[in-house]
C-alpha cells in the first residue's frame, strides 16, 4: 500500500471550503489576478501554497504576516 500523497493544488469549491469563503469569491479573486491558479483540462487548480500566502497577505500593504501576527489579530486580550 502506497503512502498517502500530498494534495498540492485544489479546486476552486475546495478552496472556498478552506478559506471559508463562496465558489464566486474565489472565481472572482482568480479573475482578477488577485489569487493565482492554473487551468489543466477544464479545470482551474489553485496551489494550496498560493491559498496559505493570500491568506497571510495584508492585502491593503501587500505584506506578508507571519504566522504570529495571523493569530494574534483576533484575539481582544
Amino acid at each position: 500500500m502506497h503512502q498517502a500523497e500530498a494534495v498540492l493544488a485544489v479546486g476552486i469549491t475546495e478552496a472556498a471550503r478552506r478559506l471559508g469563503l463562496s465558489s464566486r469569491t474565489i472565481a472572482t479573486l482568480v479573475k482578477t489576478g488577485e489569487l493565482e491558479s492554473r487551468k489543466v483540462g477544464r479545470r482551474r487548480l489553485i496551489p494550496l501554497s498560493v491559498l496559505l500566502e493570500f491568506i497571510q497577505c495584508d492585502h491593503r500593504s501587500g505584506r506578508v504576516g507571519t504566522e504570529e501576527t495571523l493569530q494574534g489579530s483576533g484575539s481582544t486580550g
